[in-house]
């Protein structure tokens, strides 16, 4: 009975094993505004049900469940719809958001055009808020719809679909920052801008702004409606201007032309992202060696021929492994000291999934160095590893007994030692002459 038991609960393991989404896990905490209905969300909680993530509800105000105990997350992810939400319980706050993030935990966060504890959140991934009370406005194309309610294209993205249809949104946008971690998902388009009225009060400076800059701060494709931030631990979230997108509402919602909205679509791939189930890359293991040698030496001398190989894989959602790849084209290694010495390409080998190798000579200079791998590219998992190894210089049985450098130096020791020879030589006998020469004229 014992034995059933226990292979029961092996096969249960397995069996939530093969199933799992996210390359972090699949428990998810639901921070649901008490304005807002499950039942109106239902296609997208539905989804994330059928894809294996576990999810956990709870109000803003609510003391349980925890979102962390003793600093160790209880979630790997987290979604706040609580856009309308200015008070939480003392468990949620700014700060304890970001600790998350250290902790792997990745966030999807919905904003509000007003004022509340996520826009100040906003601003700690280098996102600039409107004003409150600032709504996206767009009045093209011409539609029956509020202007604040717009059929937003989406851009390309490598985190996206290509043939994703136009998505319903309304709500706020942002504008971004200067920081090289943030990944744009979808823009506001070129016509649209914020303002505080549907009259177009102040229309003239926003085009004032617009022909002094480009374009206004508060208008244009500049402005963000969803946007995400990579940390440098790989953790990921996701701001959206509207927790609306996400809804049935605009799920069914008919697009101007009569086709079907892409807010479902959209909705699942930008959680697929923002849960590390697309896009997720790890490295395995890294290994160094000289030529014709299989371990890797305590040291290396200088000028030896190295060969770097690193072992990359991606995480595959569909069997919840992850799996050997080589897609990548352009990544580089750095043997450095302090600066790199040497910059050189890192390809994939042919013929064998997730293998990138490289050969190359150690430079002529002794020292403590590193091998240094840091690809990044937006969307992407960073991938970063360095591997440190001294470099010395060879031996004193070590040395070739002759350089060919030093040849010119051989050849003046040698017409040296011959030249005096054959002056000792000469001397020693026009001496003799001489006392010969002598001695007949006495």
């Amino acid at each position: 009975m014992r034995f059933l038991v226990s292979a029961l609960v092996s096969f249960l393991a397995l069996a939530g094993n093969a199933f799992a989404r996210s390359s972090t896990g699949d428990s998810v905490l639901v921070l649901l505004d008490p304005s807002l209905k499950r039942e109106d969300y239902s296609k997208f909680f539905g989804g994330l049900e059928e894809s294996g993530y576990h999810l956990t509800f709870r109000a803003p105000k609510d003391a349980q469940p925890l979102i962390a105990e003793f600093d160790v997350p209880n979630f790997s992810h987290v979604i706040l719809f609580t856009s309308e939400t200015k008070t939480y319980a003392s468990d949620i706050t700014p700060q304890s958001l970001v600790g998350l993030l250290s902790d792997n935990t990745n966030l999807l966060v919905t904003l509000s055009p007003k004022q509340t504890p996520l826009s100040s959140l906003s601003t700690e991934f280098s996102l600039i808020p409107p004003p409150p009370g600032t709504p996206l406005i767009s009045h093209h194309p011409a539609r029956p719809e509020p202007a604040t309610l717009i059929p937003v294209h989406v851009t390309e993205s490598p985190l996206l679909s290509s043939d994703i249809p136009p998505v319903w949104f309304s709500g706020v946008p942002h504008a971004l920052g200067n920081s090289p971690y943030l990944v744009p998902i979808l823009r506001a388009p070129a016509e649209s801008f914020a303002a505080d009225s549907l009259d177009d009060t102040g229309a003239d400076a926003i085009f004032d702004a617009s022909q002094k800059a480009g374009e206004g701060l508060w208008a244009g494709s500049q402005l963000g409606l969803v946007t995400g931030f990579q940390t440098l631990k790989n953790s990921r979230v996701v701001f959206a201007g509207s927790v609306d997108l996400f809804s049935d509402e605009y799920a069914n919602k008919l697009l101007p032309d009569g086709k079907a909205s892409g807010n479902e679509l959209f909705a699942k791939e930008v959680v697929a992202w923002a849960f590390q189930e697309t896009l997720a890359l790890r490295i395995d293991s890294t290994t160094h060696h000289r030529v014709d040698e299989l371990a890797p030496p305590e040291m290396y001398t200088i000028n030896d021929q190295i060969v770097y190989t690193a072992y990359i894989s991606a995480y595959d959602p569909r069997t919840g492994s992850w799996k050997p790849y080589s897609g990548i084209t352009d990544m580089q290694l750095e043997f450095t000291m302090l600066d790199p010495h040497i910059r050189i390409t890192l390809p994939p080998v042919a013929g064998e999934p997730g293998k990138y190798q490289v050969q190359f000579r150690a430079p002529d200079r002794h020292g403590v160095f590193k091998f240094v791998v840091d690809w990044r590219r937006k969307g992407f998992s960073f991938l970063q590893t360095a591997t440190t190894v001294p470099v010395v210089p060879p031996r004193h049985d070590q040395y070739p007994r002759f350089l060919s450098a030093a040849w010119p130096y051989y050849a003046g020791a040698i017409s040296t030692s011959v030249g005096f020879f054959l002056f000792a030589a000469l001397w020693l006998a026009g001496d003799v002459r001489d006392k010969r020469k002598d001695r007949k004229t006495e």
